[in-house]
C-alpha cells in the first residue's frame, strides 16, 4: 500500500493509508510536484505500481500489443478494456486510474462517446478516461466532462492515428505544427480536460506549452519540462521487446531475470532437485502404513517406470 505524500496536502482518511487521488489533486500538483504515471494492465502490476508510489496509473490501449501480442492498438475493444480496467482498479488504493477509450469508441460522435465513456467509467471503476486528439473530438470531450466523467487529453504522437501521421514520428518540429499543437492544447483545456499527455514532442516545445497551460502536462518523449512523466511499465522494466523507443529508460531487466529463473526451475524439475523436502507435506507414519496396507489389500501394484 502506498504511503508517499500525494501531490496535494491530502492526509489519510483512515488507518488503511492515504485516500485515492482525485482530479483536483492532479490539478493542484502543477508547479508543486512532478507527477509519476505508469501503465498497468492487471491486478498484480497495479498493486506494484500503486504500492511503489505512482500518482496515476494508465490502463492504456497499448495492452493490445503488450498483453495480447497484436501489432497495434487499433483492434482493442471496449470489452477488453473493461476486463483489464476492472483488474487494475481492484489492485489500486491510492493512484488515480485512467483508462484509454479505444479506437472508434468516441470518434463517431458525441452520443457514442457518452455511451462508451459512461460504460467504461461506471462498469470498471476508473476515475477518468483518456481521448486522443483535439479538433473533431472537442465536442465529445465537453460532453463527457459535462456528464461528470473526467477527461485526460493526448496530443503529439497519437497512436490511434499513427497511420495518417506516417508512422511513429516526432510531432511539432516545424513552427506551424508546434503552434497548432499549442492551440489544440488550449482547446482541450478549455473543453474541460484536467490534464494532458504530450507524446513525442520536442522538449523545448513541450516546455513552452506546459508553461502556458493551467492544467498539468504529462510527457512521454517530451522532455523534462512537462509537469509529469509516463512510461509503459513493461518497457521500463525490460519486459517487452529487445528494442525500446529513445525516450524509454530501462530501470531493470526483468525479462532476463525471469528467463534465468524459468530455466533454473525447468532444470531442477528435470534433475529431480525440485521440489525438496522443505517444499512438500508429510503424513503421520501410522496413517501412511494404513494407506499402504489398504493398497496391498486391493492388489494395487506400482506402475513400472520407463527406462
Amino acid at each position: 500500500m502506498s504511503t508517499h505524500t500525494p501531490p496535494s496536502s491530502a492526509t489519510p482518511t483512515s488507518g488503511q493509508g492515504v485516500r485515492p487521488l482525485t482530479t483536483a489533486d492532479i490539478r493542484k500538483a502543477k508547479g508543486r510536484q512532478r507527477l509519476a504515471m505508469l501503465t498497468a494492465y492487471d491486478y498484480t502490476s497495479a498493486r506494484i505500481v500503486d504500492g511503489a508510489g505512482a500518482d496515476l496509473i494508465l490502463v492504456g490501449d497499448s495492452l493490445g500489443m503488450v498483453m495480447l501480442g497484436r501489432e497495434d492498438t487499433l483492434s482493442v475493444t471496449l470489452d477488453e478494456m473493461l476486463h483489464h480496467c476492472r483488474a487494475v482498479v481492484r489492485g489500486t488504493r491510492h493512484a488515480m486510474v485512467v483508462a484509454d477509450m479505444p479506437f472508434m469508441t468516441y470518434e463517431t460522435g458525441v452520443r457514442d462517446a457518452l455511451l462508451n465513456g459512461a460504460r467504461l467509467f461506471r462498469e470498471s471503476g476508473v476515475r477518468a478516461v483518456k481521448l486522443e486528439g483535439a479538433g473533431p473530438v472537442l465536442p465529445q470531450v465537453r460532453a463527457l466532462v459535462d456528464a461528470g466523467i473526467p477527461v485526460m487529453g493526448h496530443l503529439g504522437l497519437t497512436p490511434q492515428r499513427v497511420a495518417e501521421m506516417g508512422g511513429f514520428k516526432v510531432q511539432g518540429r516545424q513552427a506551424e505544427a508546434a503552434l497548432r499543437l499549442f492551440d489544440d492544447a488550449l482547446a482541450l483545456q478549455e473543453a474541460g480536460c484536467f490534464s494532458l499527455v504530450l507524446e513525442c514532442v520536442p522538449a523545448p516545445v513541450a516546455e513552452q506549452v506546459t508553461a502556458r497551460l493551467h492544467i498539468p502536462t504529462i510527457g512521454i518523449g517530451a522532455g523534462a519540462g512537462c509537469d509529469g512523466q509516463v512510461l509503459v511499465l513493461h518497457d521500463m522494466l525490460g519486459l517487452y521487446g529487445e528494442l525500446s523507443p529513445r525516450f524509454v529508460k530501462r530501470y531493470a531487466d526483468l525479462a532476463g531475470m525471469a528467463g534465468e529463473a524459468v530455466a533454473r526451475y525447468a532444470h531442477e524439475v528435470r534433475e529431480g532437485s525440485f521440489p525438496a523436502a522443505e517444499h512438500t507435506f508429510g503424513i503421520d507414519d501410522g496413517q501412511f502404513e494404513a494407506f499402504m496396507a489398504a493398497l496391498d489389500k486391493r492388489g494395487c501394484r506400482q506402475t513400472p517406470t520407463g527406462e
